[in-house]
């Protein structure tokens, strides 16, 4: 057999990631993931952070933690044992082991493969922190930064099956379920009503939501928003149109299921949603609009109406060669548990709500 692919690479070092496995970097050190690993006494001198990490550690006026956005390579006085770089890692733990540091951001010569490896963690879902050439390292997992490219190439994307899926919105609805080779993130369609000559369908991107879609949470307006979408196309069906939601496998907008609660828990401490997302180490916005533009390309749609609030997935849709012929607003009541994160949604991602 062959060296793996580039992809495949890129899809066994998140698979490591997961169990704790280290990663050993192309031209650089091997790293720990320190969320998942399991190794016993592990330690390392050094361990590599976020830039926004950093930043709340109050390492940003070191010239080493000062470029925006970039990795940052610390030492502390002692070596990093794995419970207190957990302790480092996640910011919604700082209430309860307040005193760390001091620590020293160093140079950091392979920082684009730290940033590539930093980008794997949050596609794994942990948090983005590592121990740097531990002194247990076991057998490591080899990883490239020009491997990422090829794992979010969005051509491996394909329909995997469809059937006939009557749902309380509709009787007369098709499912759709896509598959990548690389990545167990099987996305799906519910296709309501059929095409209507050259009118564009009413189309929903809608991020998978555990706590809202499923477990009715009030902490935001996804599961509403998701019945809402779906008796709208129902609507728009019975007029002799059609709709499509595309339901994303890109949980608290691409940060993963943990990442998410770890940020309702720092919402509980005061900070609103971007700003947990940022203490976290994680992007405001990281869903894999390409990926939603592919399904749209496999079921034979380049033009749409797009029911959404904001501009920048308007925006990031164009980019991909969809034509987005209209927007449709799509706003429901707030309640007192979610006005806050609406409010925040409004005033500093510019969705636009009243």
């Amino acid at each position: 057999m062959g060296a793996p692919s580039p992809s495949r690479r890129a899809a066994q070092a998140v698979d490591a990631l997961r169990h704790g496995w280290p990663l050993a970097l192309q031209d650089g050190p091997v790293l720990l993931p320190v969320e998942t690993a399991i190794a016993a006494g592990a330690s390392s001198g050094l361990a590599l952070i976020s830039a926004a990490r950093a930043e709340t550690l109050k390492l940003a006026n070191q010239r080493e933690a000062a470029v925006p956005d970039a990795p940052v390579l610390i030492r502390g006085a002692d070596p990093f044992t794995l419970e207190a770089a957990r302790q480092l890692a996640d910011p919604s733990l700082d209430l309860a082991t307040p005193l760390k540091g001091p620590y020293r951001a160093e140079a950091l010569p392979w920082r684009d493969a730290a940033a590539a490896t930093l980008e794997l963690a949050r596609i794994a879902g942990i948090l983005p922190a590592f121990l740097v050439d531990p002194e247990y390292a076991g057998e490591a997992q080899p990883f490239a930064a020009s491997d990422l490219a090829a794992f979010s190439e969005t051509a491996r994307l394909t329909i995997a099956t469809r059937a006939r899926l009557p749902v309380s919105a509709s009787e007369e609805a098709e499912i759709v379920a896509f598959r990548s080779a690389d990545d167990l993130r099987e996305h799906v369609a519910l296709v309501i009503g059929g095409p209507d000559g050259d009118r564009p369908p009413l189309v929903r991107l809608h991020s998978e939501c555990l706590t809202g879609d499923i477990l009715g949470s009030l902490k935001c307006d996804c599961g509403p928003q998701l019945d809402a979408a779906l008796h709208t196309m129902a609507e728009e069906a019975g007029r002799g149109g059609w709709g499509i939601l595309l339901y994303l496998r890109q949980e608290g907008r691409g940060i993963g299921l943990v990442n998410k609660l770890r940020a309702y828990r720092l919402q509980d401490q005061g900070f609103d949603t971007l700003e947990a997302n940022h203490r976290l180490g994680l992007p405001e916005e990281a869903r894999d609009f390409p990926v939603a533009a592919r399904m749209l390309d496999l079921l034979g749609v380049r033009a749409i109406r797009l029911l959404t609030n904001n501009p920048e997935k308007v925006e990031a849709l164009a980019k991909t060669g969809i034509e987005v012929a209209e927007r449709v607003a799509h706003q429901l009541p707030a309640n007192p548990h979610n006005a806050r994160y609406l409010a925040t949604k409004r005033d500093r991602a510019g969705h636009l709500l009243r």
